[in-house]
């Protein structure tokens, strides 16, 4: 899923390889971000430190690669903003997505991700006067009623619990906070000069929190996982996909990336024994139905994860 209003194409695009199968593949590696979290976390590693640990890692690609391109970094009072993005956007994000993948499960925490478009459509009216239409209330109302329909459905391996709709909810808003910050900023930096800051600045503000419970000694796996977090669901995917979304529109691009709680669904039932009943099932459908309305009906194209 995809939040940024002008998403800067990064990286080389092989034109040989269809658009959207970079999409497709960018989605699946999004959708492997709970797996990989989970898998790290029932190693030894606290959901905060593996927040961390990706912010860090992934922050040092963008920077190298901001290096290597020779973009210019956000300077002044861009980089205050970047900053205080770095830590809503990243500490918080990356934070609460982690813990509600704890709390709750990777496919739960998935499909929560996607009530951020809901929250898109209410700060846009709340802070750029782009006020809803009814296609913005059909889908915030389809989003409210896909959660209570999860709440009370619930499923096998799944805890549907406070903390985890808290945490599953939070990264859904922080996540949206991505669509504020890049319209007015995407336009005038690349994509890698601006994580190259926020994404270090994020593994800073979560820091405390780590050495609050100490670093955890981690196994190979551990670090692989950690890894394959930081390389593959967040600096590849966000290259694959605005690869692909310089040969295809934002709203096929949206529909495809849709694809992405689908496979963390699919994976968390199959290594995890995380299955979803059917009740709640019907509200992941509406939750991801109703993102998929609010990209559609997008004029501007729509981040990376």
């Amino acid at each position: 899923m995809s939040l940024d209003p002008a998403v800067e194409t990064v990286g080389p695009a092989r034109p040989t390889v269809p658009a959207p199968l970079l999409i497709l593949a960018a989605a699946c590696l999004w959708g492997l971000l709970g797996i990989f979290g989970k898998g790290v976390q029932a190693a030894g590693v606290a959901p905060l430190e593996v927040a961390f640990w990706r912010a860090l890692l992934a922050g040092a690609l963008y920077a190298l690669h901001a290096l290597l391109t020779r973009s210019p970094l956000p300077r002044g009072r861009d980089l205050w903003i970047t900053a205080g993005f770095g830590i809503a956007g990243v500490s918080i994000f990356y934070g609460s997505y982690q813990l509600a993948v704890r709390a709750g499960g990777a496919s739960l925490a998935s499909v929560l991700l996607y009530t951020a478009p809901a929250f898109v459509a209410l700060l846009g009216w709340a802070f750029l006067r782009e006020r809803p239409g009814g296609r913005e209330w059909l889908a915030i109302a389809g989003t409210l009623l896909g959660i209570t329909l999860i709440s009370l459905g619930g499923g096998q391996g799944v805890s549907v619990t406070l903390p985890a709709l808290a945490f599953g909810l939070i990264a859904g808003f922080t996540y949206s906070l991505y669509y504020l910050y890049g319209k007015a900023f995407f336009h005038r930096y690349s994509t890698p000069a601006l994580l190259g800051v926020a994404l270090p600045v994020g593994a800073l503000g979560l820091l405390p929190f780590v050495l609050a419970e100490g670093f955890a000694t981690k196994t190979a796996p551990a670090w692989a996982g950690l890894g394959s977090i930081a390389v593959l669901s967040t600096y590849l995917a966000y290259l694959l996909y605005s690869a692909g979304l310089r040969r295809l529109n934002a709203t096929r691009a949206s529909v495809i990336a849709s694809v992405e709680p689908v496979v963390a669904a699919a994976l968390a039932a199959l290594l995890f024994g995380e299955r979803l009943a059917a009740l709640a099932l019907l509200g992941a459908a509406l939750v991801i139905g109703a993102a998929l309305l609010l990209s559609v009906e997008k004029k501007a194209p729509t981040r990376g994860r």
